[in-house]
């Protein structure tokens, strides 16, 4: 599968099931100069922003861990300018990832993990 159509299938797949877990999705794909968040939802009283790594192979190690601590600094900047732009929606702010792996094009896991 292609690269585009992995995310794209990733992310859709982890709507769904942030939605299941009682996420209100507020946006995708939020662009900034600071980042690329790929989705922003409302976990009950706190503004989440999360990042969706899927893997159709543990070749390169599980999803979670492609998550380094440089990236997490660029989506902790880009939801904070977010937040800045949308300060209705909540003061408490939080990253989550999203982990997914597919083997022949069927999720075998996903999980929600709540980072900082």
């Amino acid at each position: 599968m292609q690269k585009p159509a992995l995310g794209k299938k990733g992310e859709d797949f982890a709507c769904n099931l942030l939605k299941k877990s009682g996420y209100k999705i507020i946006a995708r794909n939020f662009r900034s100069r600071f980042g690329e968040i790929d989705i922003i939802a409302q976990d009950k009283d706190t503004l989440v922003f999360v990042e969706v790594k899927t893997r159709w192979s543990k070749r390169f190690g599980r999803p979670e861990e492609a998550v380094t601590p440089q990236k997490l600094y660029k989506i902790k900047k880009t939801g904070e300018y977010f937040s800045l732009k949308h300060p209705h929606l909540s003061e408490k702010l939080r990253i989550d990832v999203v982990a997914i792996e597919i083997e022949n094009d069927m999720v075998t896991s996903a999980r929600i993990i709540k980072c900082i």
